[in-house]
């Protein structure tokens, strides 16, 4: 671990991030510390100095090991496709290898936010008990790539509202930022399912609550919802001679929904040993 590489990596995130860490910037060090002692003293040192600078809420604590959870899934599923000999045809393969390099950079923010709050990475199952081979079938790669993106937007959307104290609000900014990273995820790999299968019904977004596996399309809050903030938008000034149809399907297509904490960790067990 080297500091200043998690320096780097925390100020990408948060562009304030070196003024928070109080007695810890990068000249505090190089004026005081050999870049040797800092990367040998880094693990406790940044610690110590993130956990004060960034202290959080119970709430935001558990939210944050939710979202490490999730990462922690994409990044192992990532890293072994890419590994993976003759998966990835050579068109995708940049594709692929450029979203695992983002997962990671997930699981390095989330784990140096949390410090030692941060949950220990679970053992992944992605065969979800032997029905599946996504590391020796490319459909079913992009299948499960498709499904953990869509879930991992509606995801971090769902939890926008428990991190509203005012010690938290970084942690919103950078699960929004986050949040936009995995929606772009999602759209490249429901554009290659597509492809893939010669289906022209899985586009870049979501239509109705369209989709398989229907859990991450359905939910408490499905993806075919057409009022939003009290707002019915088939209802709309200006939409007159359009095709209802045509007005419903759009109007789902233009908003993405939420997914509860618990309905995300429902989809995500079957991979998950323990």
């Amino acid at each position: 671990m080297n500091f200043f590489n998690i320096l780097d990596s925390l100020e990408k995130f948060d562009g304030d991030a070196v003024g928070r860490i109080e007695h810890a910037s990068r000249r505090f060090f190089l004026n005081r510390v050999s870049r040797k002692m800092a990367t040998m003293a880094a693990p406790a040192v940044l610690a110590t100095v993130v956990n004060k600078a960034y202290a959080q809420s119970d709430a935001a604590i558990n939210v944050l090991n939710y979202a490490l959870t999730l990462e922690y899934l994409e990044d192992e599923f990532y890293q072994l496709g890419n590994a993976a000999t003759g998966l990835i045809p050579d068109m995708y393969k940049r594709v692929f290898t450029q979203i695992g390099k983002h997962e990671t950079q997930h699981v390095a923010f989330l784990k140096t936010a949390l410090g030692a709050k941060a949950v220990a990475k679970p053992t992944f199952d992605f065969t979800a008990g032997g029905t599946l081979a996504p590391f020796t079938n490319f459909d079913t790669f992009v299948f499960l790539s498709h499904a953990f993106e869509d879930t991992g937007v509606r995801a971090y959307k769902g939890q926008a509202g428990n991190l509203q104290a005012a010690q938290d609000k970084p942690y919103l900014q950078a699960a929004l930022q986050i949040h936009s990273i995995e929606a772009r995820h999602a759209s490249i790999s429901r554009r290659i399912l597509g492809k893939i299968r010669n289906n022209a019904a899985i586009k870049g977004w979501i239509t109705l609550d369209e989709g398989s596996p229907e859990a991450v399309y359905k939910g408490s809050t499905s993806e075919s919802t057409v009022v939003q903030a009290g707002i019915n938008l088939v209802g709309l000034d200006g939409l007159e001679g359009i095709p209802s149809d045509a007005v419903f399907k759009a109007a789902t297509e233009a908003f993405d929904e939420i997914l509860t904490m618990d309905e995300v960790l429902a989809i995500a067990t079957p991979f998950i040993k323990k």
